[in-house]
C-alpha cells in the first residue's frame, strides 16, 4: 500500500510540473508513514509542506493541487488534508486485504528480497579469547552479530560468518599458567599462584583433563594431553583446545554457528604481521623514538600517533589487528561488518587509520563497527555478579539454562546496541504479557490453537473461499494488523541495513499486540463462511509473518505454550 501511494504522489507531483504549478527541477524525496491514529487514515505524507516553498503556495493550497493531480485508484477510499497541509490516506478494505493473500502466496519467503544482489559481506562476532567460558557481554554480540547476519541473508548478501580467536599474547600465557599451577596442586590463596592467573573452577577441569591425558576435539584441531605439569608448551595447546570446545558448545546451545574461525596466531606464523610492518615502513608512515617504531596515526585522523612494536621488540595488540583486517580486505569483502563491545571503540580509529597507511585501496571509514554496551544481569531486583564455574563473570551457559535460549536471544538483541542492557532473569522467565519474548510467542501459539479448535468443529480452513472473501475485513483491529503485516518488508529492509535487529524485536511486538487487541474484539468462529475463513486468512498470515520475524531473531515459535 505504500508503495501505491508513493507511486500516486510521482504521478501527481509530474502531473503538477507539466502544468508549471511545480518547478520542473524540483525532485523531492517522497515520504510516506503510517498514521498514528486511525482517524487521520492509514497513511501520510507532509509532501505539501516540503513543496509549499518552490511551489510558492500554502501548504493547504498545494496539499489540495496534489490531491486533485492524484491518478484514480481502487487502492484508495479517500484522501484528506490534516493540519497545516498533511495529506492522509484511508486504503480501500480490499486493497488493504490483498497483504493476506500475498503473505499466504510468499510463506517463509515473505518479508525477503534480493537487494544485496549476491554481494559478500563479512560479519565477525563473537570473536572471544580462548581463556574461558562465554560470559554475557559475548552472548549480547552472539546475538546481535548472529541477528544482522540473518538479517543480510534474508536481504540478499552472501554472508559469511567468522569468529577470530585470539590464541595469542599474555593471556594466553596466563592461561597456561594458571592450568600448570591447578595442575601442581596449587590453588589462587597459595603465595606461587601467578599474579594475573584464572581463578574460575574451570580452570580445575582443564587441569584435571590434562593431568588425565584426555582427547579433547575442537573446531579444528584435536589435542591429546601429554600429562606432563612441567610442559608449559602442552599445557597451552591443550587448555586452548579445551577452552575453544566449551565456547563452541556455548555457541551450539545458543543457536549460533560460524563459517570461519581465523587464528591470530595464524598471522605472525604466515608472516602476515610482518608484511603489514614493511608495508608500513614503506609507505614513510612510521618513526622510531625510544626505541620503539611508530605508526603516525594522527595523518589519518587519530588524536596521537600509536606504537607498533615496542623497545623488547613485540608488538602492540593493534598491529595484529591491522594485519587481519588487511587480510579480510584481500578475501574480497568490500563489506565487513565487526561487532564487538563498547570496549573496542578506542580501536576503531587507529585500525582504520593503520588501514589507510597501508595504501592499498581500502576506502576510509572501513570496516563498519556495531559495539554493544555492557549488560547487567539481575534477580529480585538484585544484580547478580558472580558465576562459580567462571570465577568472576556470568556466563552465557547461565542464563541458557535459567532463562532458555529463546529468551536469552531475544532479550539481548532486542535493545539498540549502543543502549546499556538489564537482563532481568525473572521478567524471562515469567508467563506474562510482560515478557516479550513470551508476549510474541503467545501470539503465534494462539493462532495455532485458533486453528485447531476451528479443525475441531469440523471448520477447516477453506483456502480458495477466504481468498474471494478478504474484502469483509472489514473492522478496526482487523485493519490494523493488515496494515502491521504491510509493513514487515520495509522493517526487514530497513534494520538490515542499518544493521539494527531490535528494530524488527520490535515490530513483533507491536504485530503482537495489534494481533491480540483483533482477537480480544473480533470473534472468528462466526457462522458466516466467508467471514470465518476471511478472519482464519488473517490469522494465518499473522502467524506467518510473527514466524518469520522470529526467525530473523533466531528464536523459535511454538505452536502451543
Amino acid at each position: 500500500m505504500k508503495e501505491t501511494i508513493i507511486s500516486l504522489l510521482e504521478n501527481a507531483v509530474d502531473t503538477l510540473k507539466q502544468q508549471g504549478a511545480l518547478p520542473a527541477d524540483v525532485t523531492p524525496t517522497l515520504k510516506v508513514d503510517p498514521t498514528k491514529d486511525k482517524a487521520h487514515g492509514d497513511y501520510a505524507t507532509n509532501l505539501a509542506l516540503m513543496l509549499a516553498k518552490p511551489a510558492g503556495k500554502k501548504p493547504r493550497e498545494l496539499a489540495e493541487a496534489l490531491i486533485a493531480a492524484l491518478p484514480q485508484s481502487d487502492a484508495v477510499e479517500k484522501v484528506e488534508i490534516a493540519g497545516p497541509g498533511f495529506i492522509n490516506f484511508f486504503a480501500a478494505t480490499d486493497a488493504a486485504a490483498q497483504v493476506v493473500r500475498q503473505v499466504l502466496e510468499a510463506g517463509d519467503t515473505f518479508g525477503r528480497s534480493l537487494a544485496g544482489r549476491g554481494r559478500k559481506v563479512q560479519v565477525e562476532f563473537v570473536s572471544a579469547n580462548p581463556t574461558g567460558p562465554l560470559h554475557v557481554g559475548h552472548g549480547r554480540g552472539a546475538a546481535i552479530g548472529d541477528c544482522i547476519s540473518r538479517l543480510l541473508e534474508a536481504t540478499g548478501y552472501d554472508v559469511t560468518r567468522e569468529f577470530y580467536y585470539n590464541d595469542a599474547g599474555a593471556q594466553i600465557a596466563n592461561l597456561a599458567l594458571s592450568v600448570q599451577a591447578r595442575a601442581k596442586g596449587l590453588t589462587p590463596d597459595d603465595d606461587a599462584w601467578p599474579e594475573d592467573g584464572y581463578r574460575g573452577d574451570y580452570i580445575i577441569e582443564v587441569a584435571n583433563d590434562y593431568l588425565a591425558g584426555e582427547t579433547v576435539h575442537a573446531d579444528d584441531r584435536h589435542v591429546t594431553a601429554k600429562g606432563d605439569p612441567d610442559d608449559l608448551d602442552a599445557i597451552r595447546d591443550f587448555a586452548v583446545a579445551w577452552l575453544r570446545r566449551e565456547q563452541d558448545l556455548d555457541l551450539k546451545a545458543f543457536g549460533v554457528s560460524f563459517d570461519v574461525y581465523f587464528l591470530e596466531s595464524s598471522l605472525y606464523r604466515e608472516g602476515k604481521v610482518e608484511e603489514a610492518v614493511e608495508r608500513l615502513i614503506a609507505g614513510g608512515h612510521t618513526y622510531e623514538q625510544d626505541g620503539a617504531l611508530w605508526l603516525r596515526t594522527t595523518d589519518f585522523g587519530d588524536d596521537k600517533d600509536r606504537v607498533m612494536r615496542k623497545s623488547d621488540g613485540s608488538y602492540t595488540y593493534f598491529l595484529p589487528d591491522v594485519a587481519y583486517h588487511l587480510n579480510k580486505w584481500q578475501r574480497g569483502f568490500e563489506t565487513v561488518i565487526n561487532e564487538q563491545g563498547a570496549d573496542h571503540h578506542s580501536t576503531v580509529t587507529r585500525v582504520r587509520a593503520g588501514l589507510q597507511a597501508l595504501e592499498t585501496g581500502i576506502p576510509q571509514g572501513w570496516p563498519d563497527y556495531v559495539l554493544h554496551q555492557m549488560v547487567m544481569v539481575t534477580r529480585s531486583g538484585v544484580e547478580v555478579k558472580l558465576s562459580k564455574r567462571a570465577g568472576s563473570y556470568v556466563t552465557v551457559r547461565d542464563l541458557i539454562d535459567e532463562v532458555g535460549r529463546d529468551a536469552t536471544r531475544f532479550f539481548l538483541a532486542a535493545r539498540r546496541a549502543d543502549s546499556q542492557l538489564t537482563f532481568d532473569i525473572d521478567l524471562a522467565r515469567s508467563q506474562s504479557n510482560d515478557n516479550p519474548v513470551y508476549y510474541v510467542q503467545y501470539a503465534h501459539a494462539r493462532v495455532c490453537s485458533m486453528l485447531r479448535k476451528a479443525e475441531a468443529q469440523g471448520l477447516g480452513f477453506d483456502h480458495d473461499l477466504a481468498m474471494v472473501s478478504l474484502g469483509r475485513l472489514e473492522e478496526d483491529q482487523e485493519k490494523a494488523v493488515m496494515n502491521r503485516l504491510a509493513r514487515f518488508p520495509e522493517v526487514v529492509a530497513h534494520a538490515a541495513a542499518s544493521r539494527e535487529p531490535q528494530q524488527v524485536a520490535q515490530y513483533l511486538l507491536d504485530l503482537a499486540a495489534e494481533f491480540h487487541s483483533c482477537y480480544n474484539a473480533v470473534k472468528v468462529m462466526v457462522d458466516d463462511d466467508e467471514l470465518r475463513n476471511a478472519r482464519l486468512a488473517l490469522g494465518l498470515a499473522t502467524r506467518q509473518v510473527l514466524r518469520n520475524g522470529l526467525d530473523l531473531m533466531g528464536v523459535s515459535a511454538p505452536e502451543e505454550m
